[in-house]
């Protein structure tokens, strides 16, 4: 675990548009399936980088949770922070907002340190990302536990750049944010420097974007995500997820899966 001491700031990211040649148009009606209200789920938060020696382990560990965890509502989310890149190697995956993200973290949960491989399940377990006890444990407790705001996602167009998603969302949205990521499903990356440098490291559930939607009290609407150049329906998805704004509790989650069929899937 390799830890970096924060000062908390109030930062605000911009996310700019990407180029995309790619236009689906969907109407999922038939294909969608929402998640059934009053079920539990996981999402699970792994904040990680290609330039730490000790984050391989926690990225295999998500990839073999990912892959047992296909029928089931767990939500894997991989954010590859920034502040490893000046040590010697800059990871493709990172963003700055990721570390802004898990800054916020560190202020919900009263922390004093950032760190990587981290692991937050559903805005409130946290733990070293390589912990399999702890992360199986996390997942159990949040399966096991009724979603408070039971979250559909449904009929959205793809393309001209950006997904146009709707959602509707069960209860109390007062204190609460909206959080929609585009996820890339995998990828592989060789790593010519630093701690892992001459490894090709295998990564799944990237983060792509990410944008939030401040609910106040609403509970139907319509997020907006870019999409990066290039874009392949077939190798990326849609998570989405309610989260308190004061303590940063996630109450409900749900996800678009894309088909080069131009259909989608929600669960």
């Amino acid at each position: 675990m390799r830890t970096f001491r924060i000062f908390v700031i109030v930062a605000c990211l911009g996310f700019g548009a990407m180029v995309t040649q790619a236009f689906i148009t969907i109407n999922n009606k038939d294909s969608f399936k929402p998640k059934e209200a009053g079920k539990g789920f996981a999402v699970v938060e792994l904040f990680t980088s290609e330039g730490c020696s000790s984050c391989p382990p926690a990225d295999a560990l998500v990839a073999r949770v990912q892959k047992e965890s296909a029928d089931k509502p767990v939500y894997i989310l991989a954010f590859h922070v920034d502040y490893w890149n000046r040590l010697g190697w800059k990871d493709v995956f990172s963003s700055a907002d990721y570390t802004v993200r898990q800054q916020q973290y560190a202020r919900w949960l009263k922390s004093s340190e950032i760190y990587t491989p981290q692991a937050i399940v559903n805005g409130r377990a946290e733990f070293v990302g390589s912990e399999e006890g702890s992360l199986r444990k996390a997942i159990q407790a949040g399966l096991q536990k009724s979603a408070s705001t039971p979250l559909t996602l449904s009929d959205s167009k793809f393309g001209n750049n950006k997904a146009s998603i709707q959602y509707h969302i069960d209860g109390s949205t007062n204190d609460a944010t909206l959080v929609v990521v585009l996820v890339q499903k995998n990828a592989t990356n060789k790593v010519e420097r630093g701690e892992n440098g001459g490894r090709t490291l295998a990564h799944v559930q990237i983060v792509n974007k990410l944008q939030s939607i401040v609910l106040a009290g609403k509970n139907s609407g319509k997020a907006d995500i870019a999409l990066p150049t290039g874009f392949n329906p077939a190798g990326y998805e849609v998570i989405a997820f309610v989260q308190k704004t004061s303590t940063g509790e996630i109450t409900g989650a749900s996800k678009i899966e894309f088909s080069v069929g131009a259909t989608a899937n929600s669960k």
